[in-house]
């Protein structure tokens, strides 16, 4: 049954005499007009990289065109934030130092060389940088340290030592909560 001619009173759409200008409720931005943040690359992927800001680990992310390879991400973290991240106060505890001197990928295991064992003073900071942000990797598990092909005793948050692989809960108390 077709009903025609009902009038739409009482429906709550006010009636207008002349049409009027809608603003769209959603906006589109001018590609010659720059986004607030441009400091992002545009991409498809996310990096993930556990930067130090008031002496907590901080997961940032940055645009990408792709994923990264392990030694790629790892390069990225060693390089220490942008500097739009530098102005928003985030530093590296791996600044300046050289002590990472690659990563492979072991069955779910990232091993990690590292070229000596003295980093400086905020070392914990350090291993939790790399062990962060390796295990926000999709295709890692656990983070392993080694010292000329034998296993590194490296700091945990609490300050412990272990040659075990470490994953992101051993620096649970170092995260910052956003």
């Amino acid at each position: 049954m077709l009903l025609t001619g009902i009038p739409l009173s009482g429906c709550g759409v006010p009636t207008e005499s002349e049409p009027r200008p809608l603003e769209p409720s959603v906006h589109v931005a001018n590609p010659d007009t720059p986004t607030a943040d441009t400091s992002l690359p545009p991409g498809a992927a996310i990096e993930k990289l556990y930067l130090v800001r008031n002496d907590q680990l901080v997961g940032v992310e940055r645009r990408v065109d792709r994923a990264p390879a392990l030694d790629r991400q790892l390069a990225d973290l060693l390089a220490g934030p942008t500097e739009w991240e530098q102005d928003d106060g985030y530093g590296s505890a791996l600044a300046g130092t050289d002590f990472v001197l690659g990563a492979v990928l072991d069955y779910g295991t990232a091993v990690v060389t590292v070229g000596g064992t003295t980093i400086r003073n905020d070392e914990v900071l350090a291993y939790g940088q790399v062990v962060c942000t390796l295990a926000a990797r999709d295709d890692v598990d656990q983070v392993r340290f080694v010292l000329d092909g034998q296993p590194l005793e490296v700091p945990r948050a609490d300050g412990s030592l272990t040659a075990d692989p470490l994953t992101a809960a051993d620096y649970a108390a170092l995260i910052a909560v956003r």
